[in-house]
């Protein structure tokens, strides 16, 4: 990882600022038996209150969390409920916890409190209820993301009855629409509309999650440096259709599925940026440790040289994550097609989402999407545009000093691996407008990733509960920081 470092002597100032503040904060009390019962049963709430765009609810959910941090004692004049008026179901709340040093600049933690659909048909338990068992929480939203918005608001609830007294303001947006790229989408909406109210020196959000193996150990903290952008491309094909007694060659499903077949067989050349090569650096020293040299000699083969095609095929082939953190990557994830089961089609739609590389223009992959298709007959548009794309915020010694100091405490021998998220978060849009946002949820999943935006979505419950107490002592190091 390239560091961008301050100047030596501000820099030994602040991580000797940064160790002390953790020296003093970094074994507290455990949290009391009535303190980790009040957690459950707030993120019991916050999970079970359905916040689909179908039929769901996110402004009932912010509410409910604004009247737990009222009856923990916060005034009206710290909490912020926002909705735009045409998305009246789709509100957030931003609280605020006042600091005692108001010319430092705040923190902000940073969750989205919508979900992805989930059909109950298709779970084995009904995803709007929460369900432990086996030693999981199971629901839609178990972990993505309302895991981390509990967090932030059980932490702000315990600093309240600690009667605690930050040195910076700590400030929590809990917003709507991440995962409904072109509808309304909460962290936008406050960045454009309420910058004032959640300006920080820098957020603390999803993207960077503690990573298992196929057998349950730890293997490596993660923390986000950096993301892909995601872009949908919409594929279509008209014509005139006719009776399907009558089959033609010219049909629009025929061309759409040459189309596809041919997008499958491509794949984006391999990038690197500061994350990920931080992050295969220290995969590799794992591997060894594993006894894997093979998979280990590839990474640092092909961070030597990006050009080692067979290495990147070894390491790509090996887990779809690694390949989807080094290149570009699209895929096929709609498809619409017809109008009767006697007749030849006069239409055939296909969704493309793509996930593009840091520095890679939207403009760029729709291209390279028509040179790959080479049919006139297929049009590719852009049905909407996700965000802005903004440049990885530096991973400074401010950040990473206080994660891993907490991480060699609750897990030794684990290391802290920063990374280029290949999935998109809602800090683009922070990003974008100069607010240094960061992936830090130190809850550890499976190669599964828990089964997050799919059937049956889980999280480990000691992993879910030692994932609170980690943030809740960081956010404490951090708001003590000059």
């Amino acid at each position: 990882m390239k560091f961008i470092f301050p100047h030596a002597a501000t820099l030994a100032t602040t991580l000797a600022a940064t160790l002390a503040a953790f020296s003093a904060l970094a074994a507290p009390p455990q949290d009391s038996p009535a303190g980790e019962q009040r957690f459950r049963e707030l993120y019991k709430e916050l999970v079970e209150t359905n916040t689909t765009l179908s039929v769901g609810n996110c402004t009932l959910a912010a509410e409910r969390m604004a009247a737990r941090l009222k009856a923990a004692g916060f005034p009206d004049s710290d909490l912020h409920p926002f909705a735009a008026p045409d998305h009246p179901k789709e509100g957030g709340l931003v609280a605020v916890y006042p600091g005692r040093d108001l010319k430092l600049k705040g923190i902000l933690l940073l969750a989205h409190i919508d979900v992805v659909e989930a059909k109950r048909e298709d779970w084995t338990r009904d995803p709007f209820t929460l369900i432990e068992e086996n030693g999981s929480f199971y629901a839609r939203g178990a972990s993505d993301d309302k895991a981390e918005a509990a967090i932030w608001v059980d932490t702000l609830i315990r600093y309240r009855s600690e009667n605690y007294h930050p040195k910076r303001t700590i400030k929590v947006a809990l917003t709507c629409g991440e995962e409904t790229a072109g509808a309304f989408n909460g962290a936008d909406w406050l960045t454009r509309n309420r910058r004032d109210l959640i300006d920080a020196a820098f957020a603390l959000n999803e993207g960077g999650a503690g990573e298992l193996d196929a057998a349950g150990k730890r293997v490596a903290l993660e923390v986000e440096a950096g993301e892909k952008f995601p872009q949908n491309y919409r594929l279509e094909v008209t014509n005139k259709g006719g009776h399907s007694s009558r089959p033609l060659k010219d049909n629009a499903i025929y061309h759409l599925a040459a189309a596809l077949t041919r997008i499958s067989a491509y794949e984006f050349p391999a990038q690197f940026t500061d994350g990920n090569r931080a992050y295969f650096s220290g995969m590799a020293k794992i591997l060894v440790a594993k006894g894997d040299s093979e998979t280990a000699n590839a990474m640092n083969a092909f961070l030597k040289n990006p050009n080692d095609t067979r290495s990147l095929a070894l390491v790509s082939a090996k887990d779809p994550s690694w390949n989807a953190t080094l290149r570009t990557t699209c895929v096929a994830t709609m498809l619409d097609a017809g109008h009767a089961t006697n007749a030849l089609p006069q239409r055939a739609r296909a969704n493309i989402n793509c996930r593009i590389f840091p520095g890679v223009t939207a403009e760029a992959v729709r291209a390279k999407l028509e040179e790959l298709v080479a049919d006139p007959a297929v049009k590719i548009s852009t049905p909407e545009t996700r965000g802005p794309t903004a440049s990885p915020p530096p991973l400074t010694p401010e950040i990473m000093a206080p994660i891993e100091k907490l991480a060699a405490e609750f897990w030794p021998g684990v290391p802290v691996l920063p990374i280029l998220q290949a999935g998109a978060t809602d800090g683009e849009f922070t990003n974008a407008v100069g607010i240094p946002t960061f992936g830090v949820e130190p809850v550890f999943v499976g190669p599964d990733l828990g089964n997050i935006h799919g059937i049956n979505e889980y999280v480990g419950v000691r992993s879910l509960l030692e994932g609170r107490e980690f943030l809740y002592r960081l956010v404490k190091i951090y708001a003590e920081q000059k």
